[in-house]
């Protein structure tokens, strides 16, 4: 019998779970271009281009991640976007080398950490038998937890305080996404999310909040071409920098197939996690090619799928091919991009909170009757969470230790992983 995975939906279904997931995760791929982008002062032209390019590899490395080639690709619905880990050592190397040489060292470093991480897949996929549950479940409620202030910050259109007609629509479309999904049976109650999306934005348009200028603004038809914003040049601290991000984006895009397999029934095996990150590899290398920048799974599009229960990877490869028409025709991407932000919020509150409960599901199989499991799960949590309570905390540490304990999902899982050989069980996967 096929695995629902591996059913092909209908062709309503295929488009409009593709736009869904597109929906939930446009915002999370335009975002580091745009910040990289400032950093080195591409006028709006330029900038365009940057994000087009970005939108562009982020759909060909979906393509790869769900529908696979030979030994590249999950096969699994994960959509796979920029990473926000880079971005970090990106501005520093804007700031040490200017703006006018930064992104050819980017993209010099990034494709060595692509190339890299093709490399290092087969052995870190090894990594997969200290994840039981117990650690699984803690990483996969880490996930979820930690995207939560993304939503925050989206309610308040990154201001320090939400305004009363933000709160309005955050919280008129999470009540319609619950609604829908309390009410709606069949095709329409997994599009909850999408339809939620829809009447948020609509409510908006009274309301003034509606920003229609990108669309104004976005050229009908634009793809930069081969190594537009710079030729890679070849860095040695740059690389080494890149090259420990990428241990990074490996953890966590390893937890995501991790816990993706959780949710579609499909128990992720080391050869699927060295073929995900295998994709993950050649997709960030690729995109150096078109001015795109290192590539990893979206954990929010993890939560959509537990969300919707629309667990066909052929849904997702829909969301891949409408990110590959949006790189190529920015004026389709304007579109997208009316949603406001606080709409996103109010669905980002359901959507980021499904991961959390998904993670909760699953450390359920592990056992509590030994205090010791307890205790693992309670301080993996602790550590995980000093980056969402206290972002600064670690701004001391050195940038490489940093790179790690700055993001909640890598210290904790690390955290997990360790206090789990030392004090639990290992998994027997």
């Amino acid at each position: 019998m096929t695995h629902p995975v591996d059913r092909i939906p209908g062709t309503a279904q295929l488009i409009a779970g593709g736009i869904q997931h597109v929906a939930a995760m446009y915002a999370g791929v335009v975002a580091p271009p745009l910040i990289i982008g400032a950093a080195v002062g591409l006028p709006p032209g330029e900038l365009s281009l940057l994000i087009s390019a970005s939108l562009f590899t982020a759909g060909l490395a979906t393509l790869l991640q769900t529908l696979g080639v030979w030994r590249f690709g999950a096969r699994l619905p994960l959509v796979n976007g920029v990473t926000f880990a880079t971005v970090a050592p990106v501005l520093a190397i804007v700031k040490q080398h200017g703006a006018g040489d930064a992104l050819g060292v980017v993209y010099g470093a990034t494709l060595v950490g692509g190339a890299l991480m093709v490399l290092a897949a087969p052995f870190f996929s090894r990594l997969t038998r200290f994840f039981p549950p117990l650690v699984t479940g803690t990483v996969i409620t880490l996930i979820g937890v930690s995207l939560l202030p993304v939503a925050v910050g989206w309610i308040a259109a990154q201001q320090e305080s939400a305004t009363g007609t933000g709160l309005l629509l955050a919280g008129f479309t999470l009540l319609a996404v619950l609604a829908f999904t309390r009410f709606l049976r069949g095709f329409a109650g997994r599009i909850a999310l999408l339809l939620g999306l829809v009447a948020g934005t609509l409510l908006a348009w009274p309301l003034g909040a509606l920003d229609t200028s990108t669309l104004r603004e976005a050229p009908a038809f634009g793809i930069a071409g081969p190594f537009h914003f710079g030729t890679p040049v070849f860095d040695i601290a740059a690389i080494v920098s890149m090259a420990i991000v990428m241990i990074v984006v490996m953890v966590e895009s390893t937890a995501d197939m991790l816990a993706l397999g959780e949710i579609v029934d499909r128990p992720t095996e080391p050869r699927t996690v060295a073929d995900g990150l295998r994709a993950d590899g050649l997709a960030t290398a690729v995109a150096t090619v078109f001015g795109g920048f290192a590539a990893t799974a979206f954990a929010q599009n993890v939560g959509l799928v537990a969300l919707t229960r629309m667990v066909s990877r052929y849904v997702v490869a829909a969301c891949g091919a409408v990110l590959v028409l949006l790189g190529v025709f920015p004026v389709a991407g304007g579109i997208v991009a009316l949603v406001p932000q606080p709409v996103l919020g109010g669905a980002g509150l359901v959507l980021f909170g499904s991961v959390a409960v998904s993670g909760i599901r699953t450390l359920a199989k592990a056992s509590f009757e030994r205090p010791a499991n307890i205790a693992i799960v309670a301080a993996s949590l602790g550590v995980g969470l000093i980056p969402i309570a206290a972002p600064e905390f670690y701004a001391d540490f050195p940038s490489a230790v940093r790179t790690v304990l700055d993001s909640g999902i890598s210290a904790g899982c690390v955290t997990a992983v360790v206090l789990n050989l030392v004090f639990g069980e290992r998994s027997t996967r």
